[in-house]
């Protein structure tokens, strides 16, 4: 049998769990209004703030966008050739352009996408942000509003517009590859493609869509840094760290595709 003194123990240990996890999410929501608050401010984006801004996007976007659509390149011919080719093979080819469009633009390239900028962007970036102020590199500025709007708000607008740029990018880059591989170079099936096209991104389609994406960028930019901010005075070991951020990071961006899915097809 169990010792009755155990019970109160382990009811005290799930007590402070919930209240652990519970302030961990409640930090989130206060970092993502203070970064929406620096967002709206006109002074986050003038000298000297600017330079430090625009050296992180183009940190966050020019070595990931050319990797990143090559991977989406390759990864959308490969399933485009799977779906056209079991498509003819049950007699379903008129439905083939609807599929490609349903299964690699609103779902797989949006997802994959997040995902690419938080492994290779904002998770190493919050490790090194929260590793030097466990070292305390940022002196009396460790927890103010100096240090948000100089070295953490440049960092999430990064990651945030990273997202948005490789989404749309390969977005496009999808359905022009889609066509190529069902048409070919011609401009006759441009109507019938522009129609099926079209009929997919309906309105209630396209919000879903936008919105995914924006709560996909909001995840990989925001939960990070928020951890680095909160949780870098008493640094864990770096893989410690890394991982319950990752895991945070990605189930957020699943809650979110099961959402999306939801919204879709239900």
């Amino acid at each position: 049998m169990i010792p009755s003194t155990s019970i109160p123990a382990a009811l005290r240990r799930l007590h402070r769990s919930a209240m652990s996890w519970l302030g961990g999410w409640w930090r989130l929501l206060h970092f993502a209004v203070l970064m929406l608050e620096l967002a709206l401010m006109p002074s986050s984006y003038r000298q000297p703030l600017r330079p430090a801004l625009a050296r992180q996007l183009v940190q966050a976007t020019a070595p990931n966008l050319l990797w990143f659509t090559v991977l989406a390149s390759l990864i959308s011919l490969v399933l485009i050739r799977i779906v056209v080719v079991t498509s003819q093979s049950y007699g379903l080819s008129r439905f083939a352009l609807e599929m490609v469009v349903r299964v690699l633009v609103l779902e797989l390239i949006p997802l994959t996408a997040a995902a690419f900028v938080a492994l290779r962007s904002t998770l190493p970036t919050g490790l090194e942000l929260a590793q030097r102020r466990a070292e305390g590199d940022f002196g009396a500025q460790a927890s103010g509003m100096a240090l948000l709007r100089s070295e953490y708000f440049p960092r999430v607008a990064a990651g945030v517009f990273a997202v948005w740029l490789l989404a749309a990018v390969s977005c496009v880059l999808t359905l022009l590859l889609a066509y190529l591989s069902l048409y070919g170079f011609t401009p006759w099936a441009l109507d019938g493609y522009t129609r099926v096209v079209g009929q997919v991104f309906n309105p209630a389609v396209a919000l879903i869509l936008l919105l995914k994406i924006l709560f996909f960028s909001f995840a990989a930019g925001l939960i990070p840094m928020a951890s680095s901010f909160y949780d870098g005075a008493s640094y864990r070991p770096r893989a410690s760290h890394g991982l319950n951020d990752m895991v945070r990071v990605f189930g957020v961006i699943l809650l979110i595709e099961i959402a999306s899915l939801m919204g879709n097809y239900y």
